[in-house]
């Protein structure tokens, strides 16, 4: 099942359900009207837009607009983003030149979650000397987990999942990390691909908790990275049964992967700038590849092995303020 959100002039949207092939759609109605309602009682809205996943099955539905599309959920009551990629975070130690991390449990942070981006909305910045900085990744959402739950019952919270571009200002990334406190500057809104799908959606690459799909990612039309979602050192139901630890995590929660990231970096690129400027420090002991530009590009979409764009494609362009 694909759910999307369309713009109706209210903060979280119009839920609709899409075809397969993504040229069809059916508005939730009244019962279920947008996504993050949706989640607080995912059983019983499950069972309505499943039936009308049927009836687009059978062929029917109004044409999909793309260009009416928010993120799928356009604001949450928390976004939880994790660092799963052993090779990421290696060669992000050398970009930011500290010292390696010794952690037991998963690294996680808590972002901006009251609004994300649209899969083809501008991404507005303050200036260019900011870094600006892509980072491509998944992400789930889950309906309400107690405290406590286990890695294993986890599995069972994941309801959706999600392509996200995990937008980054580098310029203040490495004040904030010396702070010890966590980002707020160097975190501005995140950006979510048009489609949310259930996991039976991805088949065989969902397995393990992840994404076993390669990220292709486009920067002002030529490819940067195509890495593989698979080569999370923990699952997303790891990540789940970290963020419940301490508390119960509401209905709608957000957990990104962090920047997806693989061994073979150098056959498949990186998934986000400061990744290749550290391989450029290992090579040449200096980075040459510059951050974002305003006007810049950036593309991302992942595909299964028959082609089709499960989460739909990120196309956004860095922007100025316009004021």
């Amino acid at each position: 099942m694909r759910l999307a959100t369309r713009r109706n002039g209210t903060p979280d949207g119009e839920l609709i359900v899409v075809s397969a092939d993504g040229t069809r759609c059916l508005a939730a109605g009244n019962g279920v009207p947008n996504l993050l309602g949706a989640m607080g009682d995912w059983s019983a809205a499950a069972d309505v837009l499943s039936m009308l996943a049927g009836r687009l099955d059978a062929g029917e539905g109004e044409p999909l607009d793309m260009g009416a599309l928010t993120a799928p959920m356009p604001r949450s009551w928390q976004w939880l983003d994790g660092s799963a990629f052993g090779t990421h975070a290696e060669l992000m130690q050398i970009a930011f030149q500290q010292e390696p991390l010794r952690h037991e449990r998963p690294l996680m942070y808590q972002g901006m979650s009251d609004r994300f981006f649209g899969p083809t909305e501008d991404a507005v910045f303050p200036d260019e000397k900011a870094g600006i900085d892509f980072e491509g990744e998944f992400g789930v959402i889950v309906d309400a987990v107690p405290m406590g739950t286990s890695a294993q019952d986890a599995l069972n919270h994941i309801k959706l999942i999600v392509q996200i571009n995990d937008w980054s200002l580098r310029a203040y990334a490495v004040p904030e990390m010396q702070t010890g406190f966590g980002f707020i500057l160097a975190k501005p809104a995140s950006t979510i691909a048009p489609f949310a799908v259930t996991p039976d959606e991805l088949g065989d690459a969902w397995r393990d908790g992840r994404v076993g799909l390669d990220l292709c990612i486009d920067w002002n039309s030529d490819r940067f990275g195509s890495a593989n979602g698979r080569e999370m050192a923990v699952g997303f139901h790891d990540l789940v049964a970290h963020a419940a630890t301490t508390r119960d995590l509401v209905a709608g929660t957000v957990i990104g992967s962090g920047t997806v990231a693989n061994k073979g970096y150098a056959q498949v690129g990186s998934s986000c700038i400061s990744e290749r400027r550290a391989i450029e420090i290992i090579a040449d002991g200096k980075p040459s590849t510059q951050f974002m530009k305003f006007g810049d590009t950036v593309r991302m979409e992942a595909r299964l092995s028959d082609g089709r764009a499960p989460f739909g494609a990120i196309e956004q362009k860095v922007a100025a303020p316009t004021s």
